[in-house]
């Protein structure tokens, strides 16, 4: 995850804004950074983050 936070936390935060401003969903924001979308789910879950569809963003 190139540039991207590695505290879960502050990675929840920062994936939920960018979602929130600038992405209509984590498919497109994941290619747009190139990261990895498995690795960033599988980041938040350990926090009991998933990421919901409908919502666009981690809850």
């Amino acid at each position: 995850m190139k540039m991207l936070p590695q505290d879960p936390m502050i990675l929840l935060s920062y994936i939920n804004t960018k979602l929130r401003d600038e992405y209509q969903n984590l498919d497109t924001l994941c290619d747009d950074l190139q990261a990895d979308r498995t690795e960033i789910e599988h980041k938040l879950a350990g926090v009991d983050y998933t990421y919901d569809e409908a919502l666009n963003r981690f809850v």
